[in-house]
């Protein structure tokens, strides 16, 4: 008898989560979180990797013996995991605004970021806010919030991108948007 393999990673469902798992490894697997911050949900799809809810846990394995279809159920466990984090403690990116040159101003207007005064520019460059994420302005700081952490990451990085200097030497314009603090 040949005994068979099996790569799995278990990851645990917290008290006040709710997840349901629909679907199979060949259409894919539609996962729904929903827990204190809200509701989320994520297509997971990949031929050989299967996704099953046991009790207050959910487990992604495997029979194959590929290297790729192995890593994958781990990068499947991270996204339910990031899941989970999201609609039960929600992530949180924190920029700093930074400049020498010219006082910049950062303002929120409907989906979209207006920074104003850049490196003393005529006009605003406007950088995208992605999904349901949340930005809010203090001073020099910028928070951004959300339950979904790729919206947020992405929002993130389009702030420190709308910011980023071309054709001037960086050692001396060290002005911009970064992100200092991440999840």
């Amino acid at each position: 008898m040949i005994a068979v393999e099996i790569t799995e990673k278990v990851v645990e469902i917290p008290d006040g989560v709710e997840v349901s798992i629909e679907g199979d490894d060949v259409q894919g697997y539609t996962l729904k979180a929903k827990g204190p911050k809200g509701e989320n949900s994520r297509k997971l799809r990949y031929r050989g990797v299967l996704i099953e809810k046991q009790d207050s846990k959910i487990r992604v394995y495997t029979k194959e013996k590929k290297t790729k279809t192995k890593a994958i159920v781990g990068t499947f466990a991270s996204h339910v995991r990031n899941l989970i984090k999201g609609v039960s403690d929600g992530f949180e990116y924190k920029l700093k605004v930074v400049y020498a040159h010219f006082p910049v101003k950062v303002r929120v207007e409907g989906d979209e970021v207006i920074i104003e005064n850049f490196l003393g520019e005529k006009y605003p460059r406007r950088s995208k806010i992605v999904g349901r994420a949340q930005v809010k302005v203090q001073g020099n700081d910028i928070i951004v919030t959300g339950i979904d952490k790729e919206e947020c990451g992405q929002t993130a990085a389009n702030l420190e991108q709308t910011t980023r200097i071309k054709n001037l030497d960086e050692r001396i314009f060290q002005d911009g948007i970064y992100i200092v603090e991440k999840p």
